[in-house]
């Protein structure tokens, strides 16, 4: 599944390629890309066509557009979603397609059909301030209310987040991932950080100190960085950025995928064990786990 980096990726894609631009028509290949729009997919294509887009927004892995219509198209990628700037041929899977007044169109495309697009009302922001990355707009589509600011947000309040993670006494891995405390932190760049903090994934987040966590949102965020410098982290060619390029953070990698292979800090050989459905990689020398 894409996280933050990847679909930041996406989203300066989205401001380069489709800000600015109008919305000529809607082509809808695939009802199923539109299950989270309130209406029928005639309407969804009747509400877009002539609209322009004003800005690409984004808070976690959701992004959005707002429209001079008044109207905001939602965009989650779900685990296999890509959206790309069309040239001579179709992508495979495409499920919606936007005809640009001037511009090449820009395509949903998506194997799996866990993502979606979306027409949805927004709301100001319960703190009055920006509502993502790549606006200064306040107003928050609904769909993506529940989603915490996400760690690159300047307007995230890093001492109100440790106060909310220290009382909680699952993993620090599982406080990571929870989506309404922080958002935009996938299984990658959780493992990644937590080597370069020292931390063991199944430490109780309620044991942890300031000063520990302090230190482990730099890393997140210094890793998070890394990853958007070189466009993301592609293991196949399910992400990919608008103009159907991988990222190539994956060489980057210290702990996700390196089963085996000597921690770059110690040389213990990194370990894999399976976790929720996942596996979490860890250093065992490096990231001993708190008894």
């Amino acid at each position: 599944m894409p996280e933050l980096p990847e679909v930041e990726v996406v989203r300066r894609g989205l401001d380069r390629h489709l800000v600015g631009a109008r919305i000529e028509s809607v082509e809808v290949f695939d009802p199923r890309a539109l299950k989270r729009h309130p209406a029928s997919a005639d309407d969804f294509a009747v509400r877009l066509a002539g609209a322009t887009v004003l800005a690409a927004v984004r808070r976690g892995k959701f992004m959005w557009c707002p429209l001079d219509s008044g109207e905001t198209l939602v965009v989650h990628l779900g685990m296999s979603g890509q959206i790309r700037v069309l040239g001579a041929d179709s992508p495979k899977h495409e499920r919606v397609r936007l005809v640009l007044a001037g511009r090449p169109p820009v395509s949903f495309h998506d194997q799996r059909l866990f993502g979606s697009l979306a027409l949805d009302v927004t709301a100001p922001t319960v703190d009055g301030l920006p509502a993502g990355f790549g606006s200064d707009s306040i107003d928050l589509p609904s769909q993506v209310a529940h989603i915490a600011r996400d760690i690159l947000d300047p307007a995230l309040d890093d001492e109100g987040l440790i106060r909310r993670l220290r009382k909680r006494t699952v993993a620090v891995k599982n406080a990571l991932l929870n989506q309404e405390l922080v958002s935009g932190i996938g299984n990658i760049y959780a493992d990644e950080a937590l080597w370069a903090a020292r931390l063991h994934y199944a430490t109780p987040a309620d044991r942890i100190s300031v000063r520990a966590y302090r230190e482990l949102l730099a890393a997140v965020r210094a890793v998070m960085r890394g990853a958007l410098d070189v466009g993301g982290t592609s293991f196949d060619s399910l992400y990919v950025n608008v103009n159907g390029e991988s990222g190539y953070f994956d060489v980057s990698l210290n702990t996700y995928g390196q089963t085996g292979k000597p921690c770059p800090r110690c040389g213990t050989a990194i370990a894999r064990q399976p976790w929720q459905n996942r596996s979490s990689h860890f250093c065992p020398t490096c990231q001993r786990r708190r008894r």
